[in-house]
C-alpha cells in the first residue's frame, strides 16, 4: 500500500527504451493527437494491454463462467464508444492505441469543430474552457463516454467561446460567398 496522496503510476515503460521504428510511431501519434508527452501514448497502451488480457482470459475460460464477465467487458468498450454495439468478445484483440487516444476529451473538443487544431483543444480543455454534461472538465485525457459526446460545449461565460463562435459563423459566411460566386 502506498502513500495516499501518490496514486500508482497507470502505464508501463517500454521495455527497450531506444528503439527507432518506437520511437517514430509514439511521435507520430504525439503529431496527430496533440499529445503532451509519451507518457500520455503509454497509458494508451496500457489500457489497450489490459482490455485485450481481459478478453483472452475470458476467451480461455469456460462460457458459461465467464458469461457475465463478458458482458460486462463489451458494455464498458461499447459505452465509452471503443467498440461497435454488436462487437464480439474476440474483436476486443482488435482494440489499438489510435482507438482509444479517439475518445479523449482533447480529441473530441478538436473532431467537433470547437477548436482549430489539436493543440488549441488541449488549451481549451486545461484552462477550462469545455464542459461535458454542464461539469468542467480540465483534463485532456479524459475518456468520454458515447453518450456524453453530444454534450461537449463551451463553459458559459467563456471569452473563448464568443471568438470561436465567430470565427465559425464567418467560415460559414466565406464558404456561402464562395459558392454563390460560382
Amino acid at each position: 500500500m502506498g502513500h495516499p496522496k501518490k496514486p500508482r503510476k497507470q502505464y508501463d515503460t517500454p521495455s527497450h527504451p531506444w528503439n527507432a521504428e518506437r520511437i517514430k510511431d509514439e511521435n507520430r501519434l504525439a503529431a496527430k493527437y496533440g499529445l503532451k508527452n509519451k507518457k500520455e501514448i503509454w497509458k494508451a497502451e496500457s489500457k489497450v494491454r489490459r482490455f485485450r488480457r481481459d478478453a483472452r482470459i475470458l476467451l480461455g475460460m469456460d462460457p458459461e463462467e465467464a458469461e457475465v464477465e463478458t458482458e460486462q467487458l463489451l458494455q464498458h468498450l461499447v459505452r465509452t464508444g471503443i467498440l461497435s454495439p454488436n462487437a464480439k468478445l474476440e474483436e476486443v484483440l482488435d482494440i489499438n492505441v489510435e482507438d482509444v487516444l479517439r475518445r479523449r476529451l482533447q480529441s473530441l473538443v478538436y473532431k467537433r469543430g470547437l477548436s482549430s487544431t489539436v493543440k488549441e483543444a488541449r488549451l481549451f480543455v486545461v484552462h477550462g474552457h469545455i464542459t461535458v454534461n454542464g461539469i468542467k472538465i480540465n483534463a485532456p485525457g479524459h475518456l468520454v463516454d458515447k453518450a456524453d459526446e453530444e454534450n461537449i460545449g463551451f463553459y458559459p461565460g467563456s471569452p473563448v467561446a464568443d471568438r470561436v463562435v465567430t470565427r465559425v459563423e464567418e467560415a460559414v459566411d466565406d464558404e456561402e460567398e464562395a459558392s454563390e460566386e460560382e
